[in-house]
């Protein structure tokens, strides 16, 4: 019953947000990406509404395309987000074969054929490479303005990221360390995180990955070990407060509205799906 009642709460959701008022994305707007389509866009639209409601900043996002954008979806977007910029497959291939060539990547592009977490690394650090990049997971609500993620915005400097609720790497500590060179940074959570893409080393992530698979095999948090990875490289990484960016908040973090960011994974999509979005709507 439980469970049926938050799949009902997920299409409850989606009819929702598609019933959203437009959020306008601005030119020269603070930059924030997501990669999402078919199955997450409903999440986006209510995680890029929380955000601004509450803040009086004007911001640009960009999405990418995970593959399955279509001309539905093309007209939501252009309906809900005026402004946004879409960045479609086929412009993410063009970066794909100039950033990384099969013949030189082969491993990377396999592995972003069948795992497409690896896509916030592969697609959103080809496009514009060089720049700085703040990205957001969907499935999260904003409660507070973000004022150190606004700030890290207007002046981007090193890596700005959010603790886990517990360190899901997927892989032992001490291969990631051997491989990396570095003491590894821990508890690291992707959903949100900025850094510029410059300081990815695609010739390691190559490496990295068949090392990986090949010792200790495959795992869901790859992009996540591969993330921390590269953040334990370079040392200028911003933790943002666990108590305020909660990963995996509790029901009662949730019905309090605890803190400034929930990104609901694991146990917390019961009540993000039941509960939570509703209270952002009534706002």
């Amino acid at each position: 019953m439980q469970y049926r009642k938050m799949i009902n709460g997920s299409e409850q959701m989606k009819a929702e947000a598609y019933r959203l008022p437009p959020v306008y994305s601005y030119p020269d707007g603070l930059p924030v990406y997501f990669l999402t389509g078919k199955q997450f866009l409903y999440q986006t639209l209510f995680c890029i509404r929380s955000l601004t409601q509450l803040t009086d900043e004007k911001f640009k996002f960009i999405l990418m395309d995970d593959g399955t954008f279509d001309t539905e979806l093309n007209e939501i977007v252009a309906k809900l987000l005026p402004g946004a910029e879409l960045v479609t497959l086929d412009t993410i291939n063009q970066n794909l074969d100039t950033v990384l060539p099969l013949g030189k990547y082969p491993v990377i592009r396999q592995k972003r054929k069948v795992y497409n977490h690896l896509k916030k690394l592969t697609d959103i650090h080809t496009y514009k490479p060089g720049t700085n990049k703040l990205i957001l997971d969907s499935d999260m609500l904003f409660w507070k303005e973000p004022v150190a993620v606004i700030n890290w915005l207007k002046k981007p400097n090193g890596i700005i990221d959010i603790a886990d609720s517990t360190q899901s790497y997927g892989y032992s500590t001490s291969l990631m360390e051997e491989l990396c060179g570095f003491q590894l940074t821990p508890m690291l959570n992707v959903g949100l995180i900025g850094f510029n893409s410059a300081i990815i080393d695609w010739e390691k992530i190559e490496l990295w990955i068949q090392t990986l698979e090949n010792q200790e095999g495959t795992t869901y948090f790859l992009e996540q070990a591969l993330t921390a990875m590269l953040v334990s490289c370079n040392r200028n990484e911003r933790r943002l407060p666990k108590e305020e960016y909660i990963v995996n908040p509790s029901n009662k973090q949730v019905e309090n509205q605890e803190g400034t960011l929930h990104h609901y994974v694991d146990l917390s999509k019961k009540p993000y799906f039941i509960s939570a979005w509703k209270s952002l709507k009534a706002k």
